[in-house]
């Protein structure tokens, strides 16, 4: 029962540290207007980039990652410490509780209490989350997404390539290169999971990906084969 409470305590603490709307409290105290009647109305650190410029979109950026960090890193070892139930996955007990921790974030940023629970894509908690659990992989997430939005210049597409290279990453790494990944038929599975979120949480922009109507960032789209440049 005492478990129970602690993983109890520790998913709301996480919910409602993702929870905490940062470009929406950043663009009302310094803006005077709230970012969501703004630019695509996410409150997301794309939309921050675009609407705030990218001094205040690299603060949301940070900000929201951070709270995917220290739900893992913070909230689950400091509240469940020592932490004991029943358990047949072969991670540690705290393991579980900060993968819990982690998701709990991600979901608080995606369905925020505090801006009736529409929130932003997730992503940026998401990798912060997973920056503490899958480091290696993430890195590796994380150069595709520079890749495709310099390639491309839409944010959305690198996001969303960079969800699928995380379960990708991990199959090759471990079938491929034979690297030993504890726990590994799980860890395979929870990425899968943050991938299909991360396509949830996207799926407009995918319908206006394939439309063609995407916002993109020129000043990020570096790298151009097909077509002229943007004017």
């Amino acid at each position: 029962m005492e478990a129970i409470l602690k993983i109890l305590i520790v998913s709301l603490f996480s919910y409602l540290l993702g929870s905490f709307p940062t470009a929406v409290i950043i663009s009302k105290r310094f803006f005077g207007f709230d970012i969501r009647e703004k630019g695509s109305g996410n409150m997301g650190s794309t939309n921050a980039f675009r609407v705030l410029g990218w001094k205040w979109g690299l603060t949301v950026q940070i900000i929201d990652i951070l709270k995917g960090v220290l739900a893992v890193v913070l909230i689950a070892p400091v509240i469940a410490n020592g932490i004991s139930f029943p358990n047949t996955t072969g991670f540690e007990n705290i393991t579980i509780v900060k993968i819990i921790a982690g998701i709990s974030a991600i979901l608080g940023h995606v369905f925020s209490v505090f801006v009736g629970f529409k929130g932003g894509k997730g992503i940026n908690t998401a990798a912060g989350m997973m920056v503490a659990i899958l480091p290696v992989d993430v890195s590796i997430a994380l150069g595709i997404f520079i890749l495709a939005v310099i390639f491309s210049g839409y944010v959305s597409l690198g996001s969303i390539a960079a969800a699928f290279t995380l379960p990708s990453s991990l199959i090759v790494r471990y079938n491929l290169f034979h690297v030993n990944i504890p726990n590994y038929e799980i860890l395979v599975y929870f990425s899968f999971l943050i991938t299909l979120l991360v396509i949830y949480t996207h799926r407009s922009n995918i319908k206006r990906l394939l439309r063609g109507q995407e916002n993109r960032f020129k000043n990020l789209h570096l790298i151009r084969i097909f077509g002229k440049a943007d004017k």
